[in-house]
């Protein structure tokens, strides 16, 4: 347990490193979930993808795949991605924008390049988080909503800039719907701001996309996740000019198996989707025909393959 120089517990709990991952081209920071902390808030998996340049011709094909007992969010900083999902939905997000995808009970989706994206070469750089739903909520009929990022809350303090993406923070509400207390904020900082992060949730944190930022008087890595301990509040200042989200919650209603693609309060649930899906009863992506199979490896409870 980090201290500070009072010998008082340090305001943050635990610092998350990320596992990077290259998908062909394509890198990603994955931050959840970690040894030291499954979720924070409802949120049980992060991934900080690119940025990434893809010359003309080339771009992203994330093929058709299932999803049980969570809600996909994505959020761009750089370019542009197609949401294609069971539902029928067709939607190009764009940076600023939430693309907020239910799964409840399933879904299937992809996410790819829009064929005139493709054709010129393109720059995309974003985040892609899963929120967990509570037991009473995990087997909701799937949904999909799309905000444009002229709909979601900004918050402006002396160099600094916030957009709410989802929940509620600094007084704001989200239009996002949302199945259980939280925050989400994309903030940007001007070299030498600062703000106080106010305790109105039960569990906090920050990652640091760029720059070179302090919380609670400690530098934050790029691309590191510092989960706050509860209920206290904490200085974040930019030493440079930076760009970091906030995000948290309240704790979720007990700990989730995770599996593939699969988020789930039980065994059976994640064993009945992984049947349906092997035996191709999911509804299908419209205009899709690409199969991903399950995994070969066996489920192990608790974990990400």
């Amino acid at each position: 347990m980090a201290r500070t120089d009072s010998g008082a517990p340090s305001p943050i709990a635990a610092l998350l490193k990320p596992h990077t991952k290259d998908l062909g081209g394509f890198e990603v920071q994955r931050l959840l979930p970690a040894i030291d902390a499954q979720m924070v808030g409802p949120f049980i998996f992060f991934d900080h993808f690119g940025p990434a340049t893809f010359p003309p011709g080339e771009g992203v094909d994330v093929r058709p795949h299932p999803h049980i007992g969570l809600a996909t969010v994505t959020y761009l900083l750089e370019g542009a991605m197609m949401h294609r999902d069971s539902l029928g939905s067709v939607q190009r997000i764009e940076p600023g924008d939430v693309n907020w995808m239910t799964a409840g009970v399933g879904i299937v989706h992809s996410e790819r390049t829009a064929p005139e994206d493709r054709a010129t070469g393109h720059r995309l750089h974003g985040l892609q988080t899963w929120v967990a739903l509570p037991k009473a909520h995990e087997q909701d009929e799937p949904s999909f909503a799309h905000y444009a990022s002229a709909s979601l809350p900004t918050i402006a303090l002396p160099g600094v800039t916030m957009r709410l993406i989802a929940g509620t923070a600094f007084g704001q509400r989200s239009p996002a719907s949302t199945f259980s207390p939280m925050f989400y904020v994309a903030v940007d900082m001007e070299a030498g701001s600062a703000f106080d992060l106010h305790p109105e949730h039960e569990e906090r944190g920050v990652y640091a996309i760029d720059g070179e930022l302090l919380v609670a008087g400690e530098a934050l890595i790029t691309h590191h996740l510092a989960v706050l301990r509860s209920w206290t509040t904490v200085r974040i200042e930019a030493r440079s000019r930076a760009a970091l989200v906030l995000l948290g919650g309240s704790k979720l209603d007990g700990e989730r198996l995770i599996w593939w693609n699969f988020v789930a309060s039980s065994k059976e649930l994640i064993d009945s989707a992984s049947t349906r899906w092997r035996e191709r009863s999911f509804p299908p992506v419209p205009d899709e025909t690409e199969f991903i199979p399950l995994p070969e490896k066996p489920r192990a409870a608790g974990t990400l393959l």
